[in-house]
C-alpha cells in the first residue's frame, strides 16, 4: 500500500519550545510516509508481541493506507484509529497480502481478515463496532497465535 520499508527506522524529531526555550519531546516518524510512528502491543495467550506502527489519523492517511507497499517488516504495522464504526477495508492498489485486525470498542481483537488477496476490491469487515484497525504483513497474526479475543493496547 505505499512504499518500501526495508531502510524503515524511526527518525526523530525536535522542536525548540518557542516560549520557554524547551525542547518538545521527540516523535519519531516513518520515514517513507512521514506518519507519526508508536509501539502498538498485541497481548496473546503466549505473551506480548509489539509492532512498530505508524499511525493514519486523518480521512487522507487512511485512504492511502499502505496502498503501493512492496514491503512491510514482520514487527511493522499500520493503525486506523476509528469511531465506533464498523470498519470496512479492500485491497485496492494493495500489492502486499496483508493480516486486517479488527479492534473493538473494549481494546480486545473482533476479526481478523487474514492474508488478504492483493489488489481485491472485494470488500472485509469488522463483526462489530471498532475503536481501531491494525493491518500487519499477512501470515503475521497466525504466526504469533493472534486471535479473536486478544487485547490491543496503544
Amino acid at each position: 500500500m505505499a512504499a518500501a520499508l526495508a531502510a524503515c527506522s524511526p527518525q526523530a524529531a525536535t522542536d525548540a519550545g518557542e516560549s520557554t526555550g524547551e525542547s518538545k519531546p521527540a516523535v519519531a516518524t516513518h520515514p517513507d510516509s512521514g506518519l507519526e510512528l508508536i509501539p502498538v502491543t498485541v497481548t496473546t495467550q503466549a505473551g506480548e508481541h509489539e509492532f512498530t506502527t505508524e499511525v493514519a489519523s486523518t480521512a487522507q492517511e487512511q485512504a492511502r493506507g499502505l496502498m503501493f507497499r512492496t514491503e512491510l517488516g514482520p514487527d511493522e504495522a499500520m493503525i486506523f484509529p476509528r469511531e465506533g464504526d464498523v470498519a470496512s477495508f479492500w485491497m485496492k492498489n494493495t500489492p502486499l497480502p496483508l493480516d486486517i485486525i479488527f479492534i473493538g470498542e473494549d481494546g480486545r481483537i473482533l476479526n481478523i481478515a487474514a492474508q488478504t488477496v492483493p489488489y481485491s476490491l472485494d470488500p472485509v469487515a469488522a463483526e462489530g463496532p471498532t475503536s481501531a484497525v491494525l493491518e500487519i504483513a499477512g501470515g503475521r497474526a497466525a504466526e504469533l497465535g493472534i486471535g479473536p479475543g486478544d487485547r490491543v493496547e496503544w
